[in-house]
């Protein structure tokens, strides 16, 4: 039987289940998945999968010719200057010998030790639409969903709902589905071009390792300090660092100069319609923006800390970069050849260079199709305001309160239901539903009962 480890195991499962699998061996994977998750070891539960597959069926354990996998198991490329959220993940399993019951052993004890960070691929196998629980007790979304850090973007999607991030990560197959729609694709095709038009001479850098991964991004901010400081327009440029207690990375489309000396962020949204958005989307377009001013502040202001960007991203400082990673740097005249070299020098930069607080923050929105200009809008910045806003966001994924939906009563709130993918399994939909009916009857009963005046009481007429 071959030994695997529990991040190899949980991209295995992850594949199977929502790649490789048929509609009809995905129901079946489903049923089975809460008994053999809980009763049986692991590796009883990859013969039982694997035994369910035909041979045509299954997919290939073994990474393709020619693809360099680190222990961790990931080989990715990126371009330079882009930002890559979706790894190509490889398996690479082994068998050193040991007997079965010894290995079924050894990786039981790891599953008790270190259930919290198992636990979320698991649940999401075993969340069908009766069985899904938007909050566990003594749980936090952050442990929950093995969260060492957020993104801006979930934060604005957060903004919209909050219901919708939870089945986000408990029905991953769907979230794929919505990021792959047309609009979609097309919003993130115009961002692409545009980035390419202010970096033209963009390369390719293959990266083995999540340390490749995430000092490629730093790098592209390295370069991008001199070039906001001459005064160019800069797009994508990587924003990170803490805000009340939690990590957050983030992307900025565009940082200029403006004739008048200060210095703007501008954040483009495509539209399928003509028209500028409504009050509710517009509200996450604000609440980005705003995040990423206090991100970019604070990075220029000197609140990076080495040892936050370590800890939180769960990266080694003393890994060496991968090999075609290294020439890239040295072409760049970066003598850093470890992770931890690297934000050493990113500190370094941040620090001696001249950059200031943003001063504007704007909102351009176009039409996809046309691509022409809808309109602009300046965003307000009210700091106190915001962080109160972010304080609230936050005490969601630090399980402090239950996660809040859609408030299907107010009219400028119920007509996101009818764009959202989860809308027939919702739960707090259908819950929120049920409880107006009820109210509903409550408040008809009463207000017949008032109408209703006893004979003894009404006045004969002379």
């Amino acid at each position: 039987m071959p030994e695997c480890t529990l991040q190899q195991y949980s991209v295995i499962v992850y594949t199977l289940h929502f790649k490789q699998l048929s509609i009809g061996q995905s129901i079946q994977l489903i049923k089975y998945s809460n008994y053999y998750f809980s009763e049986v070891p692991l590796l009883q539960y990859l013969s039982y999968i694997s035994s369910t597959l035909a041979p045509s069926d299954q997919p290939s354990l073994t990474p393709p010719a020619g693809t360099s996998l680190t222990p961790a198991g990931t080989s990715t490329s990126l371009s330079a200057g882009a930002d890559q959220h979706s790894p190509t993940l490889g398996v690479c399993v082994v068998n050193d010998g040991q007997s079965l019951a010894k290995k079924e052993e050894r990786i039981d004890g790891q599953i008790k030790k270190r259930g919290h960070k198992v636990v979320a691929p698991f649940e999401r196998l075993s969340n069908n639409r009766s069985t899904v629980t938007l909050s566990v007790p003594d749980q936090s979304p952050m442990e929950r969903f093995s969260k060492h850090h957020l993104n801006v973007t979930q934060l604005c999607e957060q903004s919209w709902c909050e219901i919708k991030v939870v089945y986000g990560f408990l029905k991953p197959h769907m979230k794929r589905r919505e990021m792959r729609r047309p609009a979609v694709m097309t919003g993130a095709s115009i961002h692409l071009a545009r980035e390419l038009e202010a970096n033209p001479d963009a390369v390719t850098v293959v990266v083995h390792t999540r340390e490749d991964r995430e000092a490629l991004k730093l790098i592209n901010l390295i370069q991008m300090v001199p070039a906001l400081e001459a005064g160019q327009l800069v797009r994508e440029f990587p924003v990170l660092g803490v805000l009340d207690g939690v990590f957050f990375l983030g992307v900025v489309d565009e940082l200029y100069c403006s004739k008048s000396g200060d210095l703007v962020l501008s954040e483009l949204k495509t539209r399928s319609h003509n028209s500028l958005p409504h009050p509710a989307q517009a509200k996450g377009h604000s609440l980005q923006v705003g995040v990423y001013k206090l991100l970019f502040d604070s990075m220029v202001q000197g609140s990076m800390k080495r040892d936050q960007l370590l800890h939180f991203l769960k990266l080694r400082p003393h890994q060496a970069f991968g090999s075609e990673l290294q020439r890239y740097a040295q072409k760049l005249d970066l003598l850093a050849v470890t992770f931890g070299d690297l934000v050493d020098h990113l500190l370094v930069v941040l620090h001696f260079s001249n950059l200031q607080p943003i001063d504007k923050l704007c909102l351009e929105y176009r039409h996809q199709s046309s691509g022409v200009l809808i309109g602009n809008r300046e965003v307000e910045f009210e700091e106190t305001q915001l962080r109160a806003e972010l304080r609230d966001y936050l005490a969601f994924w630090r399980g402090e309160r239950e996660p809040h939906g859609v408030d299907i009563e107010d009219i400028e709130e119920a007509w996101k239901c009818r764009m959202c993918p989860y809308e027939e399994s919702c739960e707090w939909r259908r819950n929120r539903l049920q409880e107006v009916m009820v109210d509903g009857s409550k408040k008809a009963k009463l207000d017949v009962s008032k109408s209703e005046t006893p004979n003894s009481s009404r006045r004969v007429p002379n």
